[in-house]
């Protein structure tokens, strides 16, 4: 063992001079690495887990990539497509892609004896992916949609059947506005003309998402309802979604779909079609910085402040070592040792109560939120290790660079006038 290492341990494990103006600043300087640490992986914990469950629920109730008409009529839903079932064979042997669904988004107006409302139907069959719907159903069940019959079972949101004061297995009317071309003999030509059409839902299951935004007056209902009421063919759908494999090449993704695709229809990914909230989200990464920053500057001032307070207490013992022939090298070490020594304790603690404090909060979830407000009904939390630990190198090095520029003062004591300091 070095004499450096000996009498650093020494300092940092002393128990005699109780009344040691350093002691309890020191204490207090290893406190706020603690906390610091503590709060910085809580930040990204929070952070990472806000958005994750933000983009689940975003992507579970629309998709990764949309395959649409590159028209829209006036009503903005898309224009039916139909894709040869040689393409679909070809689309779903490409690895990037998770699922494949057709879908069909309508506008339409629902009516009970009290209120009018609008709402958007979506029009789904047996491949669609109810997983968060399942997940978040609070009465009822998912009604079967099978090729040899038309239902018209839905699923309804909570929001909506709230505001209506829609009960389960209770049925409603719905009239739809399509426009589509006749022939008008007057002007022996086809003209583009308005007809209402009415269906009557029968409600299956009702669900809550949270997210007012997306669900607040979706229904789900059967895909082939809407090529009946839309005149469309069976091959007829409005979209094909899909869901990536891996999330974090959508972008890449998107444009091998691109190329496959051409010009023929429209390819989106989610982050394009709702750019407004993912620019919101990308925001919160910025907050998770300043958080991050802060932390690490006050954990820094702490630490400096007590290796200053330190270094001026042990004037007397820094006299008495340079007195003995110990450079100040060697005696600049011994206060690296002990700077090392706190940083690590402080990053040790903080390691362990930050991630405590994330893994009960991931699994027992004990801190609940306003879902009208945050879009959840708890604090997410995600935990990444490897962000995790360029957080602990990166705190580590910036208070060890930090926590050097106090030892300079050593260099400028000689033993004289140290020996004499009182």
């Amino acid at each position: 063992m070095s004499i450096e290492k000996l009498i650093a341990d020494k300092i940092t494990n002393s128990k005699t001079q109780s009344n040691a103006i350093s002691k309890p600043i020191v204490k207090i300087g290893t406190i706020g690495v603690i906390i610091g640490v503590s709060v910085m992986i809580l930040t990204l914990g929070v952070v990472l887990g806000f958005k994750k469950e933000i983009i689940n629920k975003i992507t579970d109730l629309t998709s990764h990539i949309i395959i649409s008409n590159i028209n829209l009529n006036t009503s903005n839903e898309p224009e039916p497509i139909v894709m040869s079932q040689d393409s679909l064979n070809i689309l779903k042997k490409y690895s990037l892609i998770k699922h494949l669904q057709p879908t069909s988004i309508k506008n339409a107006i629902l009516k009970t004896n009290s209120v009018n409302e609008g709402v958007v139907i979506k029009g789904v069959d047996a491949a669609y992916d109810f997983g968060l719907i399942n997940a978040n159903m609070l009465e009822g069940e998912i009604p079967v949609f099978s090729k040899d019959s038309i239902s018209k079972e839905v699923v309804i949101s909570a929001s909506l059947a709230s505001k209506l004061q829609i009960k389960l297995n209770e049925k409603f009317t719905v009239y739809f506005i399509i426009q589509r071309l006749s022939y008008d003999s007057s002007l022996s030509a086809n003209v583009l003309k308005s007809e209402q059409r009415t269906r009557v839902f029968k409600v299956k299951g009702i669900f809550k998402n949270t997210f007012a935004e997306f669900d607040e007056n979706l229904i789900f209902a059967d895909l082939k309802q809407l090529q009946k009421v839309n005149y469309w063919s069976q091959e007829a759908v409005g979209a094909y979604e899909i869901k990536v494999a891996d999330y974090n090449q959508l972008e890449s993704n998107t444009e091998t779909l691109q190329e496959f695709f051409g010009y023929s229809y429209s390819v989106a990914n989610v982050k394009q079609i709702y750019a407004n909230i993912f620019v919101w989200l990308d925001k919160l990464d910025v907050n998770g910085i300043i958080i991050i920053v802060l932390m690490i500057l006050v954990a820094t001032i702490n630490m400096i402040t007590a290796l200053l307070i330190l270094i001026l207490e042990r004037t007397n013992m820094i006299g008495m070592l340079k007195s003995l022939g110990m450079s100040n090298a060697n005696v600049r070490k011994v206060f690296v040792r002990v700077s090392l020594n706190l940083i690590l304790k402080g990053l040790i603690w903080g390691n362990l109560i930050g991630l405590t404090l994330c893994y009960i909060q991931k699994f027992w979830k004990p801190i609940k939120l306003n879902s009208d407000v945050y879009y959840v009904d708890f604090v997410a939390i995600e935990i990444n290790w490897q962000l995790i630990v360029l957080l602990n190198i990166g705190t580590f090095l910036t208070c060890f660079f930090m926590l050097l520029l106090p030892t300079i003062i050593i260099s400028k004591l000689t033993p004289i006038k140290t020996l004499k300091f009182d």
